[in-house]
């Protein structure tokens, strides 16, 4: 039986399926430790009115913006590069070095930033301190090299230290906070216990996988940081009005806590379901990148969204009590906002997957950003009209948001439609597509082709008729190489490196 378990965990499914569950137990243990201490940090700090939960729900949005500014997009580019290096143990060292020197370079800019947002908005004066807080946890997590496991697609040991060490800090909470005026315990923990992982991480990359901090050139730095500017608007653009909302929320409404109140809890339930599918996304992406299984989409989606459609409309159903008894009694008014939410939770998933894993593997990656940015472009719009005409509030804000993500799939469902020609190229090069491309240019720059390639054979057969099976054969290649190189190119999925 074990050795049965390990052969089906050996193939490529099993590692996809394998990672995924180490991906989402990563990822939605952040959320769904927090998520289990909400209904006592609601209590405990709505005991003297709801303005207590509602200033953690704005910090925590505000940090959602230094988060993505941090990361800068490095969860997509800097796996992708490890994925396509991962047998080059230098160039993986460099890759770790550059994004974390990158990263910390983003994190000095980010503390001046923040400084000067709390010297301009009337509404956030005097909160530096408490802010700054919740960034240094914040600054921390987005140190994680998560991006090396993902590309290794080696999760495992990353995942079960990290769940630990979340663990203790979320068991923390319930011990420590007592009272709304602990309310800076929970950054606090928060930081001590991102610090140990992030720890822990760089020491088992360095004993484990053979992946180490060196010396790089400034050059090396800035390649990472161009490399991912692209999917930094991305995925900033994807993430970004969500938490917008409920920082606009504050700044043109900062004495109705109870509007915070409501809107934060009804967002934290969206931010968690939200995430919670996210980690079969990103395993999906280096998977699809490599593989091009399209019918492995189509039977995701087929099993998952009736499950997905079918929890919501119970939701739907039952908002206000679900509210009542999740968060307690003062925050019963979440489930209205939790309800124009919901149809996020029914596109979130095909929005996804098709992203980065499906235009990516078509080699139209750059639809992927484009679809964001028009998203959150069109959001920004009804956010104008609602605020001018009158009508913004939680209410309106929270369909705006399910209005921009439904927006965002249209867009993405449409480029795939137009191009789906593609779809059958692709099934029938299968994983020859960014492999052929490479051996392709190696040889026009010079390098030896390798053995069994389409210019190795022209080479070797140069002047000589080949036998008819052949012949068809080497008519074919060339064309599938050109093509899948052509593709590649318009998604930008050839970094300059």
């Amino acid at each position: 039986m074990i050795n049965k378990l390990k052969q089906l965990l050996s193939n490529k499914k099993g590692v996809l399926a394998w990672n995924t569950l180490m991906l989402y137990l990563l990822t939605f243990s952040n959320y769904f430790l927090s998520l289990m201490v909400v209904p006592y940090e609601a209590r405990v700090l709505t005991s003297g009115g709801v303005d207590g939960y509602g200033q953690l729900g704005v910090a925590m949005a505000i940090m959602v913006y230094f988060q993505l500014f941090i990361d800068f997009g490095f969860l997509l580019s800097a796996t992708e590069e490890v994925s396509r290096f991962r047998r080059d143990h230098d160039r993986l060292n460099v890759v770790l070095t550059a994004v974390t020197w990158c990263k910390l370079a983003l994190c000095a800019v980010s503390v001046l930033v923040l400084f000067a947002l709390c010297q301009v908005i009337d509404a956030w004066k005097g909160r530096f301190g408490f802010y700054s807080l919740f960034f240094i946890g914040t600054a921390i997590n987005a140190l994680l090299p998560d991006f090396l496991y993902r590309g290794l697609e080696k999760m495992s040991a990353i995942t079960i230290r990290t769940v630990c060490i979340r663990a203790f800090s979320t068991l923390g909470i319930f011990l420590f906070l007592k009272k709304p005026e602990d309310l800076p315990v929970i950054p606090i923990l928060t930081a001590i216990g991102n610090l140990v992982a992030v720890v822990a991480c760089f020491i088992d990359a360095k004993k484990r996988l053979g992946v180490r901090l060196c010396r790089v050139s400034l050059a090396d730095v800035w390649l990472r940081m161009k490399q991912s500017s692209v999917f930094f608007l991305s995925r900033f653009a994807t993430t970004a009005y969500s938490a917008l909302n409920t920082v606009i929320l504050d700044i043109v409404a900062p004495t109705a806590s109870t509007v915070r109140g409501y809107y934060t809890a009804a967002d934290k339930l969206m931010t968690t379901g939200k995430q919670a599918l996210s980690p079969l996304s990103d395993s999906l992406y280096p998977y699809m990148v490599k593989n091009h299984d399209y019918k492995l989409v189509k039977k995701v989606l087929l099993i998952m969204e009736p499950l997905i459609f079918a929890f919501c409309a119970v939701v739907f159903i039952f908002a206000r009590p679900f509210c009542a008894w999740f968060f307690g009694k003062d925050l019963t008014g979440a489930g209205d906002v939790l309800r124009v939410m919901l149809p996020t939770a029914v596109v979130i998933l095909p929005s996804y997957i098709c992203g980065f894993p499906m235009l990516s593997s078509m080699g139209l990656a750059k639809h992927a950003n484009y679809s964001t940015i028009f998203g959150s472009v069109l959001h920004l719009v009804n956010l104008a009209i609602l605020y001018f005409t009158g009508n913004m509030n939680m209410i309106t804000l929270g369909a705006a948001m399910s209005v921009a993500e439904t927006l965002i799939l249209c867009y993405r469902l449409v480029v795939i439609w137009l191009h789906r020609d593609r779809l059958k190229e692709d099934a029938h090069v299968g994983p020859r597509l960014f492999r052929q491309p490479q051996g392709h240019l190696r040889g026009a720059s010079g390098l030896r082709p390798a053995a069994g390639s389409v210019l190795a054979g022209q080479k070797r057969d140069r002047g000589q008729k080949p036998a008819a099976g052949r012949a068809r054969g080497a008519q074919h290649r060339p064309c599938q190489a050109a093509r899948a190189c052509h593709g590649a190119r318009l998604g930008g999925q050839l970094p300059q490196v």
